[in-house]
Order: C-alpha cells, then sequence, then structure tokens
C-alpha cells in the first residue's frame, strides 16, 4: 500500500472519529437540557447517563487526538509535487544537461595525480589524524594553507553573491523543531539530523533551514521580492546512511562549512529564478577552472521538498569521476505553505515560492582546487579569483619548499 493510500485511509478514520465525537457532544449537551427539567427517578437516571457520556466523550476526544496526531505525522511525509518534464527514475536514472571544462591529462604531463589527503598531508593543510582523536570519525582539522584557503572561498563566495544581489547573512546553526519539520529535514532526511534533545533543538544540515524560516509566519510585500540570501555556516549531518563509503579524507564528513544561496520569490518567477541559481554555482565554479557537469535529478531523487534540482558535479582525477559539489533546488511553495510564508499579492495572500543553491560546500570545493591544480612538485596553483584573499600567493607550497 503506498503513502497515499494509507493517507487516505488515516484521514478517512480522522473524520470518522471528528464525527463520533461532535455526535456525543451534541447529545452530553441535549441531556444537560434535560435533567435542569427532569426530577426523580427520571433525573437520577439522566444522571446516570450523563456519566456514563462524559467517558465515552472523553476516550472520544482522545481517540479523534491521536487519529488527527497520525495523519499529520503522516502527511508530513508527502513530498512536493514534481515538475513536469523531470526525468523518471531514481538516483541513477539523472540525464547530464553539459559538460564544462576539459579534465588535465596528468599522464601527458609526466606524472600521477595525488589524492586530496596526500596532498593535505605535503602542504599540512588537512589533519584527519587529529581530528578522529579529538571528535572521531568523518572528523578534521583544516590548517594553515588549508585554513587560508577556505577563508578565501568565503570570501570570493560571498563577494560573488553580493555583487548578484544578494544579502550576506550569518544564520543560526541550531534550530526549533518547527523550522527543521517545515522545511522538510524531519522526513525522509531524519536519520542524518542531529537532534540535542535536552534542549529540543536541531544542528542543521544546510543554512537553507535557518534562512528558509527566517520569515516563517510573515506576510511579505510583493514588491520587495525576490528576497536573494547568502547565508555563511557550519552544516552537520550524521551521514547514516554512507557506512563504508568516502571514508578517506574530507569528502563525506559529519562538518562542513557552507555558502548557501536562497530565494524568497513570486511562484510565477521561481522557475526564471531557479536557472538564475544554476548560472551563479555555474560562474562559481567555472571561475575556480574546475572541469565539472551539470546534472537534472530524476523523480525519485529529489528529497521531500524540491520539484526540480539541478547538481554540479566535479571532476575528481584520482577517481577519474566526476562527483557532486552543488545543487540548486527548486522547492516552489512547498516549504512556504508549511513555514507559513505568505504575501500579499494582487490577486490576494497566498505563499510565496522558495529555492536554495549551495554557492560553495568548502570541504568537496577544496578538494577539487587541490586535485585539479596540483603539479608534479606537491605544490596547488591557486585559482586567480582567489588570490587577492591569499595575499596575492599563486601556489600553496608543500612544506619542505617553505622550510
Amino acid at each position: 500500500m503506498t503513502l497515499v493510500d494509507d493517507l487516505i485511509e488515516a484521514d478517512s478514520a480522522r473524520r470518522a472519529a471528528i464525527a463520533r465525537y461532535e455526535e456525543l457532544r451534541a447529545e452530553q449537551k441535549e441531556l444537560g437540557k434535560l435533567v435542569s427539567r427532569a426530577q426523580g427517578a427520571e433525573r437520577a437516571a439522566l444522571l446516570q447517563r450523563t456519566k456514563e457520556l462524559a467517558d465515552q466523550v472523553k476516550k472520544a476526544e482522545a481517540n479523534r487526538a491521536e487519529l488527527d496526531a497520525a495523519f499529520e505525522a503522516m502527511f508530513k511525509l508527502v513530498g512536493n509535487l514534481v515538475a513536469d518534464g523531470v526525468p523518471l527514475g531514481g538516483e541513477d536514472d539523472y540525464v547530464v544537461l553539459e559538460t564544462i571544462g576539459q579534465p588535465r591529462d596528468f599522464g601527458a604531463e609526466g606524472f600521477a595525480p595525488k589524492d586530496h589527503l596526500e596532498l593535505g598531508r605535503l602542504l599540512d593543510a588537512i589533519d584527519v589524524e587529529r581530528g578522529v582523536k579529538v571528535s572521531g570519525s568523518r572528523f578534521y582539522y583544516l590548517t594553515g594553507q588549508g585554513a587560508e584557503l577556505e577563508l578565501a572561498l568565503i570570501n570570493f563566495a560571498m563577494s560573488l553573491a553580493l555583487k548578484n544581489g544578494f544579502t550576506a547573512m550569518i544564520p543560526p546553526a541550531l534550530v526549533k523543531p518547527d523550522a527543521m519539520e517545515g522545511t522538510g529535514f524531519l522526513g525522509q532526511a531524519a536519520q542524518d539530523v542531529y537532534h540535542l534533545e535536552q534542549d529540543d533543538l536541531y544542528l542543521v544540515g544546510t543554512a537553507e533551514v535557518p534562512l528558509a524560516a527566517y520569515h516563517a509566519d510573515e506576510i511579505l510585500d510583493p514588491a520587495t521580492l525576490p528576497r536573494r540570501y547568502a547565508g555563511y555556516s557550519p552544516s552537520y549531518r550524521r551521514e547514516a546512511g554512507a557506512y563504508g563509503k568516502d571514508t578517506k579524507g574530507i569528502f563525506r564528513v559529519h562538518w562542513f562549512d557552507k555558502v548557501e544561496m536562497f530565494v524568497f520569490c513570486e511562484p510565477a518567477d521561481a522557475d526564471a529564478e531557479h536557472q538564475r541559481l544554476l548560472a551563479w554555482e555555474k560562474e562559481f565554479i567555472e571561475a575556480l577552472e574546475i572541469p565539472f557537469q551539470v546534472l537534472e535529478l530524476a523523480a525519485g531523487d529529489l528529497g521531500l521538498s524540491a520539484a526540480r534540482k539541478y547538481d554540479c558535479y566535479g571532476w575528481l582525477p584520482t577517481q577519474q569521476r566526476y562527483r557532486e559539489i552543488t545543487s540548486a533546488s527548486n522547492c516552489t511553495e512547498f516549504q512556504a505553505r508549511r513555514l507559513n510564508i505568505r504575501a500579499r499579492f494582487a490577486t490576494g495572500i497566498g505563499p510565496v515560492a522558495t529555492l536554495n543553491g549551495t554557492l560553495c560546500a568548502m570541504t568537496r570545493t577544496i578538494i577539487m582546487i587541490l586535485e585539479n591544480h596540483q603539479q608534479a612538485d606537491g605544490s596547488v596553483q591557486i585559482p586567480q579569483p582567489l588570490r587577492p584573499f591569499l595575499g596575492g600567493r599563486e601556489a600553496l607550497l608543500p612544506i619542505t619548499a617553505r622550510a
């Protein structure tokens, strides 16, 4: 039986419980009128029935509340409607829309590429061993040039976002359940979410969550749309379903920093805004001279909130394949309805549309820069746009070269 079938069945049970409760309450009210006029044995009988009815009403109310809660919990598992034209299928049924840039031929250059972890050690830029010692598996330190590289990426990403009309934001990384649930992260993705039970707060897996909830329960002026926010924040993910996957290095970790783009707009403008987000992601990746592909994900791989999603996959030389580095999602009115974010349109008050897009996920972007721009001596050429944020340096140098 599908989720929709279960939902219909739950709704029928809920409606029947509501009807039964209202029926008993009506009888209870009518009985109250009769008691006030009755005398003697009749009054005693009515009082007995009143007592029995009170117990029945109490049980009916509890049953109604239980079935209503079950329906609401199930309803929250229903995802957004998939947009027309989205490819059918699951995780492996994506469509490659374009390939940009040409991977380097390291063989022709006379050396085999090192992976990002080996380069990180040579540059004294990544320390996984001490990350594991202090915090456990899938944690790390960025040190020296590694930390500087992240700071340069943050500054470049934010400068690009500001140039494109975004408002810079540093949102909280801890949110209430309503914010997490409203954005759709307590549904299919709940297993990957960190929950602080004592405080009933959640560590966000992306700045999308606090940025989406920023205007919760508000009515926006349509003249101020689109509202574009670029949020820098840490991201925390359990990676519960990733046992044995990408265990080496910093590709799949429990914590990383990210610059996320988020947009509130009129529903009619959502498709065009989605294309803009993708264009800005492409602009960022191209500026870093990372070969990449643009993918459109299939319907079965969209998650709960997205009606359409594009991913950018960067080329990873040591794996000889493209790996995900950004995504851009059109969530249409789905999140806005759940978070009660509306605008006073000419046609009346209604929900806005929300969209999100990764501008820079730091660890994966660092991996791509290290591996794609490495040199035979272990140094790494710094992409031109990052050099102003690194004191004009042209390369990251191995420890021996700097000694």
